[in-house]
């Protein structure tokens, strides 16, 4: 029988992964991709002698996908933190689903592992900007404050490896990048050994610089929006910035904009980290929008559907709108 592995290529779902297999190993074939690239269900062969496990992407968008496979009789178990809508009811699957804002899906698959890797579940937790929660994690293994700053680190930029609009926006592949780390079972010594490690960290921190020499593109009561320039930089810090903004000021919302090669838009959205709710409600009004209630995003926002997104943005979070810039082209 083959096994399908099937993950978001971002911290969580490298780290989510990471963890279930290092507890249970198991050969697999490996389906993932770009963060945004989350249909990824559609790619695994309908037929009745495999098996899949399904990390960090939404079952809501994968629904037609999984219920065609869970008709041929393949067997699936899910976790993930997505809106998911209705759940379906079969005997083949298993959901470890919870939408809740201060969870993401390597949390829910520490929970259910017990705790047996819970380092890689911190580094997880941090890529996906869940600062607190991965701290109350620290904390019950008693970790230290540089090694805690290791481990945000680390999920920070395993998580900024996955953000761009096609694979060559990437610095590595993301099935090649846990390919390179499934042989470690300590974060810490894969952070220290692993060139790519620090590759990936130096690359985040001089794409950070670049677009901290930005301003906001429109300024809301309650958030503010930055278009990013159209270059590779911009696409591959899009989320990151989107995270530091956050951490920044915690009381506002944030969308981050990047300009793919037919002018139109890939979004990132956080909600305030003070009030983390509303940002899937949001991006789901767009087509190819979905996501978390704390940080969703929109696939592909149609350029003249700018001026509509900055009134939802400014509807969702704000009153009204307070200033308004140019944005770049």
């Amino acid at each position: 029988m083959k096994h399908y592995d099937v993950f978001n290529g971002d911290a969580d779902g490298i780290c989510a992964l990471h963890q279930l297999r290092l507890a249970k190993p198991l050969q697999s074939l490996l389906i993932t991709g770009v963060k945004r690239d989350v249909a990824l269900l559609s790619r695994v062969p309908v037929r009745r002698d495999s098996s899949v496990t399904v990390l960090d992407i939404s079952l809501d968008t994968n629904r037609a996908a999984l219920l065609a496979l869970l008709e041929r009789g393949v067997k699936i178990e899910y976790f993930d933190h997505h809106f998911a809508g209705a759940i379906p009811e079969h005997s083949d699957l298993r959901t470890y689903i919870e939408p809740a804002p201060d969870i993401c899906t390597s949390m829910l698959v520490d929970r259910y592992l017990e705790g047996q890797h819970r380092l890689w579940a911190i580094v997880g937790a941090y890529g996906d900007n869940l600062a607190h929660a991965a701290q109350t994690l620290a904390g019950s293994r008693g970790l230290q404050p540089g090694q805690i700053e290791q481990l945000r680190e680390l999920g920070e930029s395993l998580n900024y490896n996955a953000y761009g609009d096609s694979e060559a926006d990437l610095r590595i592949h993301p099935a090649r990048l846990y390919e390179t780390l499934r042989a470690y079972a300590d974060p810490f010594q894969f952070a220290a050994n692993e060139p790519i490690a620090q590759a990936l960290c130096a690359a985040r921190w001089h794409d950070m610089e670049l677009a901290l020499g930005l301003l906001p593109s429109a300024v809301f009561p309650g958030g503010s929006i930055y278009v990013l320039p159209k270059e590779g930089w911009a696409r591959r810090v899009r989320g990151t910035f989107g995270n530091f903004l956050a951490r920044m000021s915690p009381d506002r919302a944030h969308a981050v904009l990047t300009v793919d090669v037919d002018g139109d838009y890939t979004v990132s959205v956080r909600a305030p980290l003070a009030n983390p709710c509303g940002a899937d409600e949001l991006c789901r009004r767009f087509a190819s929008g979905n996501g978390r209630v704390g940080a969703a995003g929109i696939g592909r926002l149609p350029h003249d559907r700018l001026s509509d997104f900055m009134r939802a943005f400014d509807n969702a979070f704000g009153v009204s709108v307070a200033v308004t810039g140019d944005t770049p082209p």
